[in-house]
């Protein structure tokens, strides 16, 4: 087993973090944020050296990054424990998510619930810090008051489905996701049977196609800032009255001009912005 790793920069990973997802061919391919070292990696494995060199050929003929790419054999052994080694639980009050091979000495407290994962390669773990800053306002949301059994909740650009299957914890239970990625959707589903959550409704597709005209209560959208605002008026208009937008996937040095972007429109009572290292999101609160 053969490992292809480089470093990248914030903007970088944001670059490659696209092309994995949009691009065919990229299957051998994971990204991660190491909280640690406050670094983002690139990692392709490989079960020869040959297909590790022409797997590096053809991410260097989709993007130049700064770092050479670097090829090292791998025992199978050391790829398990170094896959592992990047997805540490974590807690948000009483939600945990937390890698599946640990279910069985992960202590979880009376009355807390978990979000169960087996990452998939090129998917997400919920480690990205603008993940995190969606799950704070999920919570957020839950806590003001909302009837989760009547809120109906959107995940735009769901991924791995970790936001849609944290809301199913959470006690929501209309619940829609969707992603243009093909194998993004696949990955959410078999996540939402490992978690044993069913109801949550997983679709291929784009916004156009995902959103509602009926709107949500709660629509969750990380996504990259430019396709935000190329797409405010869809979202906004897909927001039920009173219903809460949380968007997010936003560099901070963004997050002002998407923020005073969808506040133009004079439809909100209330916006909030929160930051989490590089990160940042929004919260929009329509009126009734």
């Amino acid at each position: 087993m053969f490992e292809v790793k480089t470093k990248l920069t914030r903007n970088e990973f944001e670059i490659v973090e696209n092309l994995i997802f949009e691009s065919e061919g990229m299957e051998h391919w994971n990204l991660y944020e190491n909280f640690d070292d406050k670094g983002f990696w690139a990692q392709g494995v490989y079960d020869t050296e040959e297909e590790a060199i022409a797997g590096k050929a053809e991410f260097e003929g989709l993007v130049q990054v700064a770092e050479e790419l670097k090829i090292a054999e791998l025992e199978d052994k050391d790829w398990k424990e170094s896959y592992k080694e990047h997805f540490k639980p974590w807690a948000i009050g009483e939600l945990h998510w937390a890698p599946l091979w640990l279910k069985d000495e992960y202590e979880l407290p009376a009355g807390h619930e978990a979000v169960w994962l087996d990452p998939g390669m090129a998917f997400g773990t919920g480690n990205h810090g603008t993940t995190r800053l969606c799950v704070e306002q999920l919570i957020a949301f839950k806590e003001s008051g909302r009837d989760a059994n009547m809120c109906r909740l959107t995940d735009a650009g769901c991924g791995s489905g970790i936001l849609a299957i944290s809301a199913a914890k959470l006690a929501f239970e209309q619940i829609v996701g969707f992603d243009i990625d093909g194998d993004a959707v696949r990955i959410a589903e078999e996540n939402a049977k490992i978690n044993g959550v069913s109801g949550i409704r997983f679709s291929v597709g784009g916004l156009e196609d995902g959103l509602s005209s009926e709107g949500a209560d709660c629509l969750l959208a990380n996504i990259l800032a430019n396709i935000l605002v190329q797409n405010s008026k869809l979202l906004i208009e897909s927001v039920a009255p009173g219903g809460w937008l949380i968007l997010s996937g936003i560099l901070g040095t963004e997050i002002e001009e998407v923020a005073d972007h969808f506040c133009q429109t004079e439809c909100w009572t209330n916006a909030q912005i929160d930051r989490l290292d590089e990160w940042a999101s929004v919260r929009l609160e329509k009126a009734e």
